[in-house]
């Protein structure tokens, strides 16, 4: 049989079952996305702003004396800790189980360099896109009062 006779009949049985065959050239084919719609809103939002950490523990102590763009170490700390909270703890490593876990949550990141860990906060960024409100002209319709 030829070759347009299976073709056919491909294009029977596919238009009958719904199935269609989208032809995608090279030109058509894009890398990136440009977004046409401009009426979008953004708003950039810290999660820093709205996180409430307990007062007087161990975590409010870390993220009190932590920065976002210093790496600060262990010794470092506890200086700061001391100075701002007039704090001395017991045991020196009673606050590496408290920042591993804020490491592990990623509110910190953590670095070894010179065989010396050091943290810093990490910029914990949201970006939020509201649409714009259109101005809608409500129409307003009287009621008529049916007895």
């Amino acid at each position: 049989m030829p070759y347009y006779f299976y073709m056919s009949i491909f294009d029977f049985f596919s238009r009958l079952f719904g199935r269609k065959e989208k032809k995608i050239s090279f030109s058509e084919q894009k890398i990136y996305e440009v977004e046409e719609n401009k009426e979008k809103k953004e708003h950039i939002i810290s999660l820093w702003d709205y996180l409430k950490i307990i007062e007087n523990t161990q975590a409010f102590h870390i993220l009190s004396v932590l920065g976002f763009n210093e790496w600060v170490s262990m010794d470092e700390i506890k200086r700061r800790v001391n100075e701002v909270f007039q704090i001395t703890y017991k045991n020196d490593r009673s606050l590496y189980p408290y920042i591993k876990t804020l490491v592990d949550t990623g509110f910190l990141e953590a670095i070894s360099a010179g065989g010396k860990r050091r943290w810093r906060k990490r910029d914990l960024i949201i970006k939020i896109e509201l649409e714009k409100e259109r101005e809608k002209e409500s129409e307003t319709i009287p009621l008529k009062n049916y007895k």
